[in-house]
């Protein structure tokens, strides 16, 4: 029996190869965002952390000295959590574009693979019709000599 050859398989197998890259790519950018996220909450709770110390120093007599410095820390991890922000806004852009060629990617494969489909379709119908042809043949020949016995 014949069996089926996709002469744009190649192409397929290209296709899916760049879908995948694309697709680790985005996991990659998915997983940066969850850990600046995870970070930018860290910083978060460290801010809140440090605000309660100051209020809590500032009961009884007040060292200005630990305040400033408690006031230093705070600045430094308000700091950070700006860039940590920032650098979220940046990776969400770049999220929002590898999604975007993933998608694209997605319906480039999708589109061979739909050719793929009515190829084969087609083939079968081919091949059911080659049979079928065969079928006749053989009934129109059986026929045939079964007449040839008859009439001898």
């Amino acid at each position: 029996m014949a069996t089926f050859i996709f002469k744009l398989e190649p192409v397929l197998k290209m296709r899916k190869h760049a879908e995948n890259i694309l697709r680790r790519e985005v996991a990659q950018l998915e997983q940066a965002k969850t850990t600046l996220k995870e970070s930018l909450r860290t910083r978060q709770q460290r801010l809140s952390d440090s605000k309660n110390a100051v209020r809590d120093q500032l009961v009884g007599t007040v060292d200005l000295s630990h305040i400033r410095l408690q006031a230093t820390v705070g600045m430094g991890i308000m700091r950070d959590a700006q860039r940590n922000v920032l650098e979220l806004a940046g990776l969400h852009r770049k999220l929002e574009g590898a999604r975007l060629k993933l998608a694209e990617a997605a319906k480039e494969r999708r589109a061979i693979e739909l050719l793929r489909e009515r190829r084969f379709d087609q083939w079968r119908a081919e091949q059911s019709r080659r049979e079928d042809a065969a079928f006749d043949d053989m009934s129109t020949t059986r026929s045939g000599r079964f007449q040839e016995r008859i009439v001898s």
